[in-house]
């Protein structure tokens, strides 16, 4: 338990020293953040905040994860799968900012990068871990094995997290926060089914996180780009899938889950009916529109997110009562 602190504190610390030297160097690049038109007016003031600052997140993450978990290999795999995604953001980041073209990487590019990734992770956790191809059904209590179909519900995890903590960075500190909360939920998921090194490893994700707030909490001096929020979504994905807890992590990430829906509502609705079920998706825009401050959005938001964690929790002591 004191290494699961020393991990987080280190990787806190690390963002915090890193930032006053990331940052300026960022600015100086030029890599600052664009606008997009068709988005709230107030954020039009956020033009040439310098982004990619995932990059410190990623820093304050190695670092401990290496420290304290040695070369265990279930961290060494959910550190590739975090800097793979770390790597496929960085490069969408680069082709927006410098080279000025703004859909970054082409969707079919994004998705094999995504499946390189998905691949890896579910054939080594399955054949090299022997973790095999079963899920772990929350409340229930019970593993239930998926055979073939395992493999296209780990690609679905990855795609799916990823994109949502993608879609939830639309406001200052709004992904670092909840991935925070998030973190911190999974690391005693991971204490519970015997995976400590896992628990060492979020733990500095949270870390890594709670200390790049300091920079990216409103007003941002920094935004973490897609280079931070695919990493991010790739870490939790990677660890839900090394825990078995793939279903568990829709709730744990509910409020991922809610920006990704609300997006293919909106979408939907509009293609069908040609009407907007939102003022503006992800929903976050909805209640900034709706007169909601940005600071009050991201706050109720955290709440939302921390409540979701204590539900995945409270269910995972059902579970290890007994379960139903």
């Amino acid at each position: 338990m004191q290494e699961l602190l020393y991990a987080a504190v280190m990787a806190f610390v690390i963002a915090i020293l890193a930032g006053p030297v990331v940052i300026p160097m960022l600015r100086r690049m030029k890599f600052g953040q664009s606008i997009r038109e068709e988005g709230p007016e107030r954020h039009y003031a956020k033009a040439g905040t310098p982004t990619m600052g995932g990059v410190l997140i990623l820093l304050a993450l190695v670092v401990p994860s290496l420290i304290f978990s040695g070369n265990n290999p279930e961290v060494l795999l959910a550190l590739f799968v975090t800097l793979g995604h770390g790597l496929i953001g960085f490069l969408d980041d680069f082709i927006k900012v410098v080279l000025k073209r703004s859909l970054g990487l082409k969707a079919r590019q994004k998705l094999l990068g995504q499946i390189i990734m998905a691949v890896a992770l579910s054939y080594i956790a399955s054949i090299y871990f022997g973790r095999g191809t079963d899920l772990w059904i929350p409340v229930w209590g019970a593993n239930v094995d998926f055979g073939a179909l395992y493999y296209l519900l780990i690609f679905l995890v990855l795609v799916g997290t990823t994109n949502a903590v993608n879609l939830t960075d639309g406001l200052d500190g709004l992904a670092a926060g909840t991935t925070t909360v998030a973190a911190l939920a999974y690391a005693v998921i991971s204490l519970y089914f015997g995976k400590p090194h896992l628990a060492l490893f979020c733990a500095a994700l949270a870390g890594a996180c709670l200390g790049f707030l300091r920079y990216n909490a409103f007003p941002a001096k920094v935004f973490m780009g897609d280079t931070g929020s695919l990493a991010l979504g790739g870490a939790l994905a990677a660890v839900a899938v090394m825990t078995k807890t793939e279903f568990l992590l829709v709730i744990v990430g509910g409020v991922f889950v809610i920006e990704a829906l609300s997006v293919i509502i909106q979408v939907v609705s509009f293609k069908s009916t040609g009407k907007r079920v939102f003022k503006m998706s992800p929903i976050h825009h909805h209640f900034e529109l709706s007169g909601w401050t940005e600071t009050k959005v991201v706050t109720v938001f955290w709440l939302a997110g921390t409540l979701f964690a204590a539900i995945a929790l409270s269910i995972l002591a059902v579970s290890r009562a007994g379960g139903i």
